[in-house]
């Protein structure tokens, strides 16, 4: 997915692109800017001074959201123990608008049958749940083949609306807006202050959402684009989006997470209490892992983010709840102090993020952005807390620990260790700590065995005793110990630990979850934790011998750029057509891509055709660029040139002895705009 592809949609869809999120009142005048509005008489008080939490309707609802759909994830966020850890802003995102969205009087009116009862009854309804309630515009004018609603000269009119209606926030889009080439800081400085100054002096959260960005909305200026908010926002508002949509309606994926939280860590200066940047919403089950979506979790909470969540309330698993509500991690995003975390050392793979609480200690993200676990490491020094013993608490679980100095954690892959670091005195166990564990094999066959090799250790200030590595595996695997644990591991010292699993016989072919524990005692106390998961799949049979199609065959695992891959026909549906020619068998796919497949030793030819779909004539004449390689245990088997729309190209791959092929297609270093990419008439050859 690409933020190119969201221009083609927000822009030729009559509901816009959007989130729900917030309205405006600083706390403190800024140049241009009123001073903040004096309610009742009173002395102003910072708005939102922490981040503040809710629901959108946008990404798990859509656009024609209902009155009783809307009070229905109210009361989910009731029940579910939501509104008490602090998402209580139900959010109305672009659709609650009548398809006129502005009557005859010049007042913008809610669409009369999916909200019957009007928006002054539906807030009132939430107010008495003790919840609030947002509402969304656009800050261009009104044109019906870019957004659904615009408020461009009627400012004003449509914030005393809003207030008279009731609502606690304003979400301001920008779709129209630059339909309209309007100058963003012009247009949300003159909205600020009509919210500011709203005739029923109504305190009300802004949210700025200008998503546009280059290159994927196409070549605008500096001045117009998300990357520029920051710079004029944080007097004005009470968040502002830094970067272009996370997802589409139903679909958010992680490396749109992370693009987005790298686009929102360009400038921690900026936030503060009362003003935060916003890399967009929570996205939990609408297409990534229960990892991937506690690592955006945590990556919100150190950046100081709005938690805004973004999917049907009324569906959430208990995995998603635990960690929506761990207390530690909203904390450390509510704390008071108000700041921003920020990288500390290098990017990579591996990265370590921290951010100073109002009590002096740290929160720390120890972040892995790669597919499998990794132990990640920094010191106390690095943090900025003084030398000697250092108090550990885990976020994700609560348990505590002591360091001499070292903070390390296993890592999951794609995920994090949320630790909250402080010299704060106590004594607890030592941190001994079971590291990442490689494999000898990620995808076996029914019946064989795993290897998992760990380091295991000791970094506290007394001996760790009693020790028990084992690990958690599904029902009917076997685990063993391979290797026995040191009696004793002293302050500093580390050993290396071995344990083996069996996969039973009828294990079902997919995913499995293998995870090492560590038990131990010490004079300070005893410690038990769960290392970093390792995924292994459990493969299906080899393809038949002789040759076949390869695509008939099931493959481990298939990603593509945006959409989903296709068996037999182009991303996106259709017949897989290069040049005119059509081609009856092949997987179609967006770049980048990775398609999996378990030969397990038994083939030795691939062959097929490889290029760009001519479904992309459709779309236009951007993009449309990849390069396709087939990897075998590693190895490079094939790598074609980059390939452009119009012609397809043939190859032959030896893969004599491969147990795990992948597919692999990229977008030739111009983005993934239109990359339709195929591969063809694949026939492998086995024995």
């Amino acid at each position: 997915m690409t933020a190119r592809t969201w221009r083609t949609a927000a822009l030729a869809a009559v509901i816009g692109v959007a989130l729900a999120i917030t309205a405006a009142l600083p706390a403190t005048a800024a140049t241009g800017a009123d001073p903040a509005h004096r309610a009742g008489g009173s002395t102003p008080s910072v708005l939102s001074p922490t981040p503040y939490m809710g629901w959108n309707t946008y990404y798990g609802l859509g656009g024609s959201v209902t009155q009783d759909q809307v009070l229905a994830q109210a009361r989910a966020l009731k029940s579910t123990g939501l509104a008490r850890a602090g998402y209580d802003i139900v959010w109305l995102d672009g659709g609650w608008q009548n398809s006129t969205p502005r009557g005859s009087d010049g007042q913008l009116q809610a669409d009369r049958a999916r909200f019957p009862d009007g928006m002054a009854s539906l807030t009132a309804k939430l107010h008495a749940m003790g919840l609030k309630a947002g509402i969304y515009t656009d800050a261009g004018p009104y044109l019906p083949a870019n957004c659904g609603l615009g408020s461009y000269g009627h400012y004003q009119t449509d914030a005393d609306t809003f207030a008279a209606w009731g609502f606690d926030a304003v979400k301001v889009d920008f779709l129209c807006g630059i339909a309209a080439n309007l100058d963003p800081k012009t247009v949300y400085m003159e909205f600020a202050k009509a919210l500011r100054n709203n005739a029923s002096h109504r305190p009300m959260i802004l949210n700025i959402c200008n998503p546009v960005t280059s290159p994927d909305w196409g070549d605008y200026p500096e001045s117009q684009q998300s990357t520029n908010t920051w710079t004029y926002a944080p007097a004005i508002a009470q968040s502002w989006r830094t970067y272009t949509d996370v997802g589409f309606q139903g679909s958010i994926k992680f490396a749109d997470v992370l693009r987005n939280f790298d686009a929102n860590a360009a400038h921690p200066e900026s936030a503060g209490p009362g003003h935060f940047s916003d890399p967009d919403y929570l996205g939990p089950q609408l297409g990534m892992t229960d990892e991937q979506f506690r690592t955006q979790v945590a990556l919100w909470a150190i950046s100081a983010a709005p938690l805004v969540i973004g999917n049907d309330l009324t569906k959430l698993t208990p995995t998603t709840l635990a960690a929506l509500t761990n207390p530690r991690l909203v904390a450390v995003d509510q704390d008071r102090l108000g700041k921003q975390g920020t990288r500390v050392g290098p990017a990579g793979t591996t990265e370590t993020w921290v951010k100073p609480l109002a009590d002096g200690s740290r929160a720390v993200v120890l972040l892995n952005r790669g597919t499998t676990p990794a132990t990640v490491q920094t010191t106390a020094s690095a943090l900025r807390l003084r030398g000697g013993l250092a108090r550990v608490t885990d976020a994700w679980t609560g348990a505590v620990s002591q360091t001499r100095g070292t903070v390390r954690a296993a890592v999951p892959a794609q995920g994090t260790a949320v630790l909250v670091v402080s010299n704060a005195p106590g004594v607890a166990a030592p941190r001994v700590v079971l590291g990442a564990a490689s494999t000898s094999s990620t995808l076996v066959a029914p019946g064989e065995t795993v290897k998992l090799t760990a380091t295991l250790t000791n970094d506290g200030v007394v001996p760790a005793t009693g020790i028990q590595v084992s690990a958690t595996a599904p029902s009917g695997w076997v685990v063993t110990d391979a290797t026995k644990p040191p009696a004793i591991l002293p302050p500093g010292r580390s050993a290396t630990v071995v344990t083996t699993v069996t996969v039973p016989a009828a294990a079902a072919v997919g995913d499995a979850t293998v995870a090492p524990t560590l038990r131990f005692r010490s004079p300070l106390g005893s410690g038990s934790s769960t290392g970093a998961p390792v995924m292994v799949t459990v493969a299906p049979p080899v393809p038949l011998a002789g040759a076949s199609s390869l695509s008939a065959h099931p493959w481990v695992s298939a990603t593509s750029g945006w959409m989903e891959p296709r068996v037999d026909q182009t991303v996106g549906g259709g017949p897989i057509t290069m040049g005119g020619v059509v081609h009856p068998t092949g997987i179609g796919v967006a770049s980048p891509s990775v398609v999996r497949y378990y030969l397990g030793g038994a083939c030795t030819t691939l062959t097929g055709t490889v290029g760009i779909d001519d479904a992309v004539i459709n779309v236009g004449p951007e993009g449309g660029t990849s390069t396709f390689s087939v990897v075998g245990d590693g190895a490079s088997k094939y790598a074609s040139p980059t390939i452009t729309r119009g012609a397809a190209t043939s190859f032959t791959a030896d893969v004599t002895g491969v147990v795990d092929l992948q597919l692999v297609v990229g977008d030739a270093g111009d983005g993934g705009y239109n990359d339709r990419a195929d591969w063809a008439d694949l026939t492998v050859t086995c024995s």
